[in-house]
């Protein structure tokens, strides 16, 4: 029996815009999401398990993982490497899971470059007003930093129309209904479907 493919997720949005929240409602609707792991060559914190939290890997194994092309996307970031590898996701993919990656735009740009087939989301916050609400309602930055959170998502949201959905988390429950609605839409495209008819009894 055909078994389809899962769905490669990539959900961007500012900082303060809500991901965690709506990808923690996304995982309580569904059984079929998988959250993909990055890998990172700085030192495990107290409690983080190799695998689970991230794939903890020396800076020389991922400069070989790099020269292999074993990325779907990395950066380096205040000295230390941060990356998706390709062989986990395309694992969980073939076993017709959706994996859903939690990535910022330049590392997105990298994966829907690499896989056009991607299905890409951008989490955009009701106005920056509010953005700027929720970020000091956190009271865990410094005034400087807010102000560079801000200035960041100003560019962030540019880059919104290389996206193929967009959702305004306004109400959270509304934002995780949208995006789960997307992955069923998604889902069901025709091109997807196809192998019922090679496979079934519509040819005679």
């Amino acid at each position: 029996m055909y078994r389809e493919k899962g769905l490669l997720i990539v959900l961007s949005g500012p900082s303060g815009a809500g991901k965690s929240t709506v990808i923690g409602g996304l995982l309580k609707r569904r059984d079929d999401i998988r959250f993909s792991v990055s890998a990172t060559t700085r030192d495990p914190r107290p409690g983080e398990e190799d695998g689970r939290d991230y794939y903890f890997r020396t800076r020389e194994e991922f400069l070989r993982m790099i020269d292999k092309n074993a990325f779907l996307e990395y950066a380096e970031y205040v000295g230390n490497y941060y990356g998706t590898p390709a062989g986990p996701v395309d694992e969980c993919l073939e076993a017709g899971y959706n994996v859903l990656l939690d990535i910022e735009v330049q590392g997105a740009a990298q994966v829907m470059e690499r896989r056009p087939d991607a299905v890409s989301v951008f989490l955009c916050p009701p106005s920056l007003q509010e953005l700027e609400r929720r970020l000091r309602g956190r009271s865990t930055d410094s005034e400087e930093k807010i102000k560079g959170r801000l200035d960041k998502a100003v560019q962030e949201i540019g880059r919104m129309p290389t996206y193929n959905y967009t959702i305004i988390n306004d109400v959270a429950e509304d934002a995780v209904r949208e995006l789960d609605a997307i992955i069923t839409a998604e889902r069901c495209r025709t091109a997807r479907k196809l192998y019922i008819i090679s496979e079934g009894d519509f040819i005679s």
